[in-house]
């Protein structure tokens, strides 16, 4: 909120309202999906190259760069990352299930779990490959060490949003290179994402060539097909009261916890602050993914069917509004060289995978979309998987679920190890 006392009429910004500018941050998100969704030719032409996440990000952003909003002065942020992403890692979570995940073989998960470690150590070994080079690339003075700004990378390419908000936050990223964080994450893994959707062309080619047995992939499609015939319902108030209860419900409960357990391990083990341990929001969002991993094995789960995770990703795209309101589009190219870095780091991810597919003998769709599940998150992984076949789409969003769970705890130890590897 704004502080008469060392805010002046300078630096405030236009509206200084938090409801008008939560109305304007609504209708922001409101045009990216109407747009994105118009079946006119020149928004679908836009939005072939252009991600509307991006756009999501963008347009918060030159509101408050042109002075009209200002994350600063706003208590938007605090609600969407405090109350919101929590409430969206319950929902994102809950509906994951593990045998329907085992179901799709054990190539398809060593592919995804290939893609998640070729993030964690892509980025340290990214980091000490530029460091060699360039130090002051992958370096720099607190708050704007570039690891920091990293972490967000990693969260975001190893479970999406929600996750690249807790890195955000967890490791207290400055505004000043976020920006620049954003553009690295969008641009390269869209880059990479065109090259998955050439992949799914040539699928059959490839397999071909790696010997790769692709019935698998047929009896998922099978099975998918059947699930959706058979469990997919028009949502009742009553189904919406009850998703919003246990998501926000949830939330309370994880703060609860959080307040208790983050100040007792920084005054019993105070050491532990600098892997983040003692902090709040670190708490807040590992007591949220795990309690939605636990609630996939009630009856809880069965809120997928009535749109739990839709309702989730809502709260993610407010949030992802509210970042944008913090962010000044004029610092994008404030670090060129953390490209390089993206670069570099996607290489290591992309060449896991083909090294791995190629021994075991995967068959090109568990390759794209176990990388997608990573670094596309719910987003992009049922459009890669949907390359393939329109019903294996579903499958994408399964395996990007599986990536919320597991991308909290992913990205901290990549961001640990990215900070060993940053030079001092």
């Amino acid at each position: 909120m704004a502080n008469p006392i060392t805010d002046t009429a300078a630096n405030l910004p236009l509206i200084q309202s938090d409801a008008v500018a939560l109305g304007l941050l609504a209708l922001c998100l409101g045009l990216v999906f109407f747009t994105e969704s118009s079946d006119k030719p020149v928004f679908q032409r836009f939005y072939r190259y252009v991600p509307s996440l991006l756009i999501c990000y963008l347009l918060p952003s030159i509101l408050n760069t042109a002075g009209i909003i200002s994350g600063e002065h706003s208590g938007i942020y605090y609600v969407t990352s405090r109350f919101l992403l929590p409430a969206a890692l319950v929902l994102l979570t809950l509906s994951i299930d593990l045998n329907r995940v085992i179901a799709l073989g054990p190539k398809a998960l060593i592919m995804f779990l290939t893609g998640t470690v070729g993030i964690v150590i892509g980025g340290p070994i990214a980091i000490i490959l530029v460091g060699l080079v360039s130090p002051e690339t992958v370096g720099g003075a607190s708050p704007n060490e570039v690891w920091r700004g990293l972490s967000t990378i990693a969260g975001s390419w190893i479970g999406g949003g929600a996750n690249q908000t807790a890195m955000y936050e967890m490791w207290e990223v400055s505004d000043d290179i976020f920006p620049s964080m954003i553009a690295v994450d969008i641009i390269v893994a869209n880059m990479w994402m065109a090259v998955l959707l050439i992949m799914a062309g040539r699928a059959d080619e490839l397999d071909r060539k790696r010997g790769a047995d692709a019935s698998a992939v047929h009896e998922v499609r099978r099975a998918v097909e059947h699930f959706q015939k058979h469990h997919a319902r028009t949502p009742t108030l009553a189904d919406i009261m009850l998703i919003l209860a246990v998501g926000l419900g949830v939330m309370g409960f994880s703060h609860l916890l959080a307040d208790a357990v983050a100040p007792w391990i920084s005054n019993s083990w105070p050491a532990l602050n600098k892997f983040s341990l003692g902090s709040q929001f670190f708490w807040l969002v590992v007591i949220a993914t795990t309690v939605g991993l636990a609630l996939s094995f009630t009856p809880v789960r069965k809120l997928e069917a009535a749109g739990a995770s839709r309702i989730g990703s809502v709260f993610i795209y407010f949030l992802v509004a509210s970042i944008g309101m913090k962010m000044d589009i004029k610092a994008v190219v404030n670090y060129p060289g953390i490209f390089v870095v993206g670069l570099i780091w996607i290489s290591i991810h992309a060449g896991l995978l083909l090294l791995v597919a190629r021994f075991i003998k995967a068959p090109t769709f568990f390759i794209a979309v176990g990388s997608q599940a990573n670094v596309g998150g719910a987003a992009s992984a049922p459009v890669v998987a949907a390359a393939f076949h329109p019903s294996l789409a579903p499958v994408g969003v399964l395996l990007a679920v599986l990536g919320y769970a597991l991308g909290t705890y992913a990205a901290w130890l990549c961001a640990v190890l990215m900070q060993m590897a940053a030079p001092v």
